[in-house]
């Protein structure tokens, strides 16, 4: 179980605004929009840890279950009308074939709930046709823009995307703290991984650097709550543990 953390520098802050919309960041990983009774998610990676076992590196078999029962109870909290997966939901191209028969019911119950769309990811430009949801490159809802990876040379407002993982570093009494966070700046926001067996991208990285702008802020996931920081208040990236 993941520790509670106290950040007196910064306040708890789930709620922001993103290019004219009113946002939620979920202590889960999800993203809510209320106005629009929207629930997004990215990067499930759904039967990573099969993958990796097929090919001799042994992670307990229990990603996908864990990730999807995550998924489940975010739901029935938010009760959203439509729900988008930013794609890489499925690890790779033979994923949803090594699902379990409960997983692969307990998504068709989900997916026949809700109007569902699967992004496609580099991970899974085809994922499975057999669960249910439609399945697109891309999505636009009034003012915001929802696919997989940030466009590199994109200069429109409202874009939300997965792909990268990130997470961001903070400090607290001498002690060094990496958790997973949304990141966003005045044109685009990042989603973090929603996966169990996701690993993180520090927002310092260069492949974020060159996305976002100098300034920009996070919403980092601690226990059951999320905080709200400015890039000046971060670790920089690099720095001892």
């Amino acid at each position: 179980m993941q520790q509670a953390f106290d950040f007196p520098e910064a306040a708890e802050s789930g709620s922001f605004r993103f290019n004219g919309a009113d946002l939620i960041s979920d202590p889960s990983g999800a993203l809510w929009w209320p106005a629009e009774a929207c629930l997004v998610v990215a990067d499930l990676h759904l039967e990573k840890g099969s993958s990796f076992a097929a090919r001799g590196s042994f992670l307990p078999p229990y990603d996908s279950r864990e990730t999807l029962a995550r998924l489940q109870n975010v739901i029935a909290c938010r009760r959203p009308r439509r729900v988008i997966c930013l794609g890489d939901s499925f690890h790779d191209a033979e994923a949803g074939e090594r699902l379990g028969s409960a997983e692969k019911d307990r998504l068709r119950t989900l997916t026949s709930a809700h109007d569902w769309i699967w992004i496609t990811g580099n991970h899974d430009p085809v994922p499975p046709r057999d669960l249910g949801g439609e399945i697109s490159s891309e999505v636009e809802m009034e003012r915001l823009v929802f696919r997989h990876e940030a466009e590199k040379v994109s200069e429109e407002g409202g874009e939300v995307s997965g792909h990268y993982h990130p997470k961001a570093a903070v400090r607290v009494k001498g002690r060094r703290f990496s958790r997973p966070c949304f990141v966003f700046d005045r044109n685009r926001l990042i989603l973090p991984s929603f996966g169990a067996y996701t690993g993180g991208l520090d927002v310092f990285a260069p492949a974020l650097r060159t996305l976002l702008a100098p300034e920009f802020r996070v919403r980092l996931i601690a226990g059951r709550k999320v905080y709200g920081f400015s890039s000046e208040m971060l670790e920089p990236f690099g720095v001892p543990a």
